[in-house]
């Protein structure tokens, strides 16, 4: 089938890379001299540089030529460009079969991508590709399952899901909580603390999906609590960079300069805070984690108020 891809970030473009290998997929960037620029190395040098493209994979600046008889189309922006490229979809009346990797609650709005896709293209099929090497959830279970079929294979396994609002609130609060081990392990609390912090913030992400809608055994596969350890043990998670930026005491301005790539946590923290507080739904690391962020404390000083709080039972 033909895939579209529309963004060549380093995660468009390794999807990309990976799909090529079984199906005719197109690699959209709006940027012109990123396109010419791929186009003449056959590599994306500036995000994802040293993975040649294979000779199949297709490079464009059309926008229109790039979904033309697309079977599905594949958004890798960040969230914030979700609902402009959505409306960009929209006007070219497309109709193809759409599917997100993009992780988060839009700023403003505290809404999930797939209340953004119903707003702008409310006839268009959609679902999410999320977790540790995958989950294709959707609402349409058999959507889910045809495509999971369709794009499994080579090095990516994927699975099928038909929770669609577990699968998002997975993959977007599970960034904040690697903000918050970042800071933890920056600060060098141990690794029973950040056992102890991952554990906790798995809780508020399962209490937060359970209050919107989401079924609970979501948080405990891949797109849940895979996706959490994945994102606050890794290396290259950029979430977690922040957190260990933040840690040493740098501003966050500093840390978003010198990380050069767009960390989701840091605007869905703002909104997850905002939207548990309005819900009643408890979370204390979240909240914990929007406060630094915002400059109000230290990262030793929400340590500090976190360990402060009173004794209770356990629960998830």
């Amino acid at each position: 089938m033909k895939i579209a891809v529309l963004a060549a970030g380093a995660w468009g473009t390794g999807l990309a890379i990976a799909f090529a290998a079984q199906h005719r997929v197109v690699l959209w960037a709006r940027e012109a001299d990123l396109v010419a620029r791929m186009q003449a190395e056959r590599e994306n040098t500036r995000f994802l540089p040293g993975y040649g493209f294979p000779e199949t994979l297709e490079v464009s600046g059309d926008l229109p030529l790039a979904i033309q008889s697309a079977d599905m189309i594949l958004v890798a922006t960040p969230i914030a460009g979700l609902r402009p490229t959505a409306r960009q979809l929209a006007a070219q009346g497309c109709r193809a079969p759409l599917v997100w990797v993009c992780k988060g609650f839009e700023a403003g709005s505290g809404k999930l991508p797939h209340q953004i896709v119903a707003e702008e293209l409310p006839k268009v099929t959609h679902g999410v590709l999320s977790g540790p090497s995958f989950t294709l959830a959707a609402s349409d279970g058999e959507f889910a399952r045809s495509m999971a079929q369709e794009l499994h294979g080579g090095h990516l396994r994927i699975y099928a899901s038909d929770d669609l609002i577990g699968a998002e609130v997975g993959g977007a609060v599970k960034n904040i909580l690697a903000i918050a081990t970042g800071v933890c392990d920056g600060l060098k609390l141990g690794l029973n603390a950040r056992a102890a912090l991952v554990t906790r913030g798995l809780a508020e992400i399962a209490r937060l999906g359970v209050a919107l809608g989401a079924n609970k055994e979501t948080f405990m596969g891949l797109s849940g609590v895979g996706d959490l350890i994945l994102t606050c043990t890794g290396d290259l998670s950029r979430n977690r960079r922040v957190g260990l930026g933040l840690a040493s005491g740098k501003s966050l301005e500093q840390v978003l300069q010198e990380l050069g790539h767009v960390a989701e946590g840091v605007p869905t923290a703002l909104e997850v805070a905002r939207l548990s507080r309005e819900m009643g739904v408890e979370m204390p690391i979240t909240q914990a984690v929007a406060q630094l962020l915002e400059g109000k404390v230290t990262a030793m000083q929400a340590v500090d108020r976190l360990m402060a709080r009173d004794p209770k039972e356990e629960s998830f």
